[in-house]
């Protein structure tokens, strides 16, 4: 499949039996950034748990993610038979039989599905069933080049095939990249049609298939704030001067100083392709090669050059500049060339840092953002039974496991780790900022003058709060308003919890209580009961749930005169009601809810 590593969608590795999970896991292993999607009441340990086959499989179609199932050709095909559109739009799908012997790309074969099949048929020894006449034959689709690669002019291609079956081989003339991927394409110097590889801007001629390989790296330097329109029409200036085709830029490049610089980001993004960074000293050492040196840049940032250092650094030692320093007002830009560019292994990649929560702890409670973020780490750090909670979304993964209470430290190591241009999920349980490690990690940032954690690319993704799911599993007492109140006085005085929960007491919130009790500390929950009991009902309802969504869950609803602080531990989280929450009993069990809105007249609560 073609376009930046970072373009890519997630591949779906289906597995239907508890049998095919097993191949299933060996195929995602293998394969980057693929994850086991699991019919639920056969698959124990998937990363993605499914009810329905055909309403899954369609929705993964329709979201354009490339489907690897385990299956029967014939489920694949009934499910995706009614989505069929546009081909050059669909994603590639592959049926692979149970034993691994038969891998048969159903859809998209010049879209990556023949290379795909191809992969994994090397891992399972099977063979792969490629019904495209151009693999069979020549083993290459001109149509399907490898990543980073693009034609100007695909409904060309086909034409040129035609030709190649018939026997007529084209005429091929290489002006940039090194295309070994064309090795096995015939050649006649007096053929009718002609194949151009060059990374320059051209009107094709009738008979002429324009591929363009990834051979440009574009470098940017520019002022701190400098507005992004002002880089984006820079970059396009300057290849359009040089007659550069944008489809062969295969990176932005700049100085690691620029990291977190939006105009450089928003460049990168514009092209659909990643940034990458050198630091002064890398840049420095391109100084004899520069067009254009300056001595004031020197002093700024300690290197003669930026977007012609950045340019040259990127294509190494046989990179030849193309396109000299051009300047905006805020803004420099330049253009090298090299044989071809694999962004994967040139520079650093800006830092990621992805704080995830990932629920209370089955896979079904984690949420598909929280998914992607996994799926996209390289390295996972957290409380090691936490990740263990991960299952098998955490094989293929760098795991950093820490112990229960090194919460700083573990923040510390995933901001290093992506302050070197790793990729890195920090994971919480239930919701990572709620009484978890996002806000730690913030802290640490503003605390810590540290200029890489400051360029990281930081986002948050939500999860299911125990108290959500206790919540729910309750009925709702959260129906009005709420409040979280961590009762461990670890790292926040004891005075300062005591009067949270008189002023939660006063102003009658229902009152979620985290961390409620350990084996050391008992008094605490106590001291809350009694602050509790003062200002509500005896009879107010109270959830008490202990090792919500893992194995010897237990949910109970007992009165606030009831509730046993003895029976609470670190795996419980207690919800107590207000004054208008309410215990009924339906179906055999029993619910809490707190009405939306307070009853008036003399008796707010009604009788049983």
């Amino acid at each position: 499949m073609s376009g930046s590593p970072e373009e890519l969608r997630e591949i779906a590795v289906v597995a239907l039996t508890e049998a095919g999970a097993s191949l299933a896991q060996r195929i995602a292993d293998a394969l980057p950034g693929a994850r086991i999607h699991g019919l639920a009441r056969r698959v124990a340990d998937a990363g993605i748990a499914f009810d329905n086959t055909i309403e899954h499989l369609a929705g993964l179609f329709r979201a354009g993610h490339p489907i690897v199932g385990v299956c029967a050709s014939g489920i694949l095909i009934r499910a995706l038979a009614p989505h069929l559109s546009d081909k050059r739009g669909e994603p590639p799908v592959i049926a692979v039989s149970p034993d691994g012997k038969s891998v048969v790309p159903l859809l998209g074969g010049h879209a990556g599905a023949n290379a795909l099949a191809g992969n994994i048929a090397a891992l399972t020894g099977g063979h792969a069933a490629l019904t495209t006449a151009g693999e069979n034959i020549f083993r290459i689709a001109l149509d399907e080049p490898p990543s980073g690669w693009s034609l100007a002019n695909p409904e060309t291609a086909k034409p040129v095939m035609a030709d190649l079956l018939a026997g007529r081989a084209p005429i091929v003339v290489v002006e940039a990249g090194e295309p070994d991927w064309l090795s096995r394409l015939p050649t006649d110097t007096e053929g009718t049609r002609m194949v151009r590889i060059t990374d320059r801007t051209i009107a094709p001629a009738p008979d002429e298939l324009v591929i363009h390989p990834p051979t440009l790296a574009v470098g940017i330097g520019c002022e701190r704030g400098c507005p992004p329109g002002e880089v984006e029409t820079l970059v396009a200036d300057t290849l359009a001067a040089h007659g550069l085709a944008t489809a062969s830029v295969a990176l932005v490049a700049s100085i690691d100083l620029k990291m977190d610089e939006p105009a450089i980001l928003e460049a990168a993004r514009n092209l659909a392709r990643p940034a990458r960074f050198f630091d002064a000293k890398r840049l420095e050492a391109e100084t004899p090669r520069l067009a254009n040196p300056s001595e004031l840049v020197f002093r700024e940032v300690g290197t003669h050059g930026v977007a012609e250092a950045a340019a040259l650094a990127a294509c190494g030692p046989d990179g030849i500049l193309v396109a000299p320093k051009r300047k905006s007002a805020r803004a420099t830009c330049a253009v090298a060339r090299g044989p071809g560019l694999d962004p994967d292994i040139i520079g650093t990649a800006r830092g990621e840092l992805t704080i995830v929560g990932t629920g209370p702890g089955d896979a079904a409670h984690r949420t598909p953002v929280t998914d992607a973020a996994i799926a996209r780490a390289e390295h996972l750090v957290g409380y090691g039974p936490y990740l263990d909670l991960l299952g098998g979304a955490a094989r293929g993964k760098t795991r950093h496991d820490f112990e229960l209470g090194a919460e700083t430290e573990r923040c510390r190591h995933a901001l290093t780790l992506a302050g070197e241009g790793r990729r890195v999920a920090l994971v919480s349980s239930g919701d990572p900022g709620v009484f978890a490690m996002a806000s730690l990690a913030f802290e640490l940032i503003d605390r810590v003058e540290d200029p890489v954690w400051s360029r990281i690319a930081i986002t948050v993704e939500p999860g299911i709060s125990a108290m959500q799911l206790a919540a729910a599993r309750a009925g709702a007492p959260l129906g009005h308003d709420f409040c979280a109140i961590s009762l461990s006085d670890l790292l926040t005085p004891w005075p300062a919890i005591e009067g949270r929960l008189k002023a939660a007491a006063t102003a009658d919130f229902v009152v979620a209580l985290y961390n409620p009790a350990s084996r050391r500390r008992r008094h605490q929950l106590e001291t809350a009961c009694d602050i509790l009991r003062a200002a509500r009902p005896t009879d107010t309802p109270v959830v008490v749930a202990r090792n919500l969504a893992r194995p010897g869950e237990a949910v109970s609803i007992v009165t606030l005169s009831e509730l046993d602080p003895d029976s609470i531990d670190m795996l419980t989280i207690v919800i107590v009601g207000n004054s208008q929450s309410r215990m009924m009993h339906r179906a055999g069990r029993a619910w809490a809810f707190t009405p939306r809105g307070y009853a008036t007249g003399k008796d707010s609560k009604p009788g049983p």
